[in-house]
């Protein structure tokens, strides 16, 4: 996966928190994802940047948290997401956490995945239907917001840490 410009510079200049909520059950089926579904592992070489960005970041303070809303029984594009999880996310000073789905009905959620930076802009990331980016918006409309970063706590409120999530 290749760094992402406008992300980084958003990422770059947070001050106290990036929250990322994330709800498909695949995403980006190619690359990284089939060479591990194929039997190949995990590769951390291709994501050397992330884990840069991502230490980089919560070495100045920021707290970067991400949750993940999840169907179970898991798809096997999550199981690639947890096993990476750990070497990935959480060696680069992420905080993960888990929600199954069926947990998540009376949560007032927003359309589509995004990234909260220090609660007021938002980087919405748009996906067709097989899970492929198809585009981003930068929002700092008060009332989106706000939506997103109820969205965020109430799910973070009740998502199982990394740690102790074990999908069935």
């Amino acid at each position: 996966m290749a760094a992402d410009s406008d992300f980084e510079t958003l990422l770059r200049g947070a001050q106290h928190s990036a929250y990322h909520l994330e709800m498909r059950d695949g995403y980006m089926l190619d690359g990284s994802y089939r060479a591990w579904a194929e039997g190949g592992g995990f590769d951390d070489t291709r994501w050397s940047w992330w884990q840069n960005l991502i230490s980089g970041t919560v070495s100045r303070g920021v707290q970067v948290h991400r949750a993940r809303i999840i169907s179970e029984p898991i798809s096997s594009y999550i199981r690639y997401e947890y096993e990476l999880t750990g070497p990935l996310n959480i060696k680069a000073g992420e905080d993960v956490r888990w929600l199954p789905r069926r947990l998540a009905t009376d949560v007032a959620l927003p359309g589509n995945d995004f990234w909260l930076i220090d609660g007021s802009t938002l980087l919405i990331n748009h996906f067709d239907g097989n899970g492929d980016m198809t585009g981003k918006e930068f929002v700092t409309d008060p009332a989106t917001v706000q939506l997103c970063a109820s969205a965020f706590t109430a799910v973070w409120n009740r998502a199982t840490p990394h740690a102790e999530y074990q999908p069935d």
